[in-house]
């Protein structure tokens, strides 16, 4: 009776962008940010500035740049293709820099949740940072 006077609409997957390095880095920090479901004010700020500062991108552009990539995460392929992407565009040392990037993220809400260094892991490791690289990276993001 129900489906009668409420008809089921078709599920409309968005048209997204094809992922470019600059989408797949603020999918990936959404990810993490989103990983223990609680996706708080400070983590939103702390992509924004990641982006602005790694693209150069005014305030605005970078939380543009943010909201796009929300929308990626929710829709996208997962982990792996994302990390490639980067893998495959950005040198080793920038690759360095940005899990860095990413724990600043990861910390941005006072938070340390198991979830989420477990997510940044698997990132650092489809982006092809080395396990010593990534223990170096904790340690200076926690330090």
């Amino acid at each position: 009776m129900f489906e009668r006077l409420f008809p089921k609409r078709p599920k409309e997957t968005p048209k997204l962008p094809e992922p470019t390095p600059q989408l797949a880095l603020g999918a990936l920090l959404v990810r993490i940010a989103m990983a223990d479901r609680d996706y708080r004010a400070a983590e939103v700020g702390a992509i924004d500035r990641v982006l602005s500062r790694t693209f150069d991108l005014k305030p605005i552009e970078a939380a543009k740049l943010r909201a796009t990539c929300e929308a990626l995460e929710r829709h996208a392929p997962g982990t792996p293709e994302f990390g490639e992407i980067l893998r495959e565009t950005v040198p080793y040392d920038d690759r360095f820099n940005l899990a860095l990037s990413m724990w600043q993220v990861l910390l941005a809400d006072g938070d340390h949740a198991e979830i989420e260094e477990a997510t940044l892991h698997q990132i650092e490791a489809t982006m092809g940072i080395t396990p010593e690289d990534s223990a170096n990276i904790k340690s200076r993001a926690l330090g």
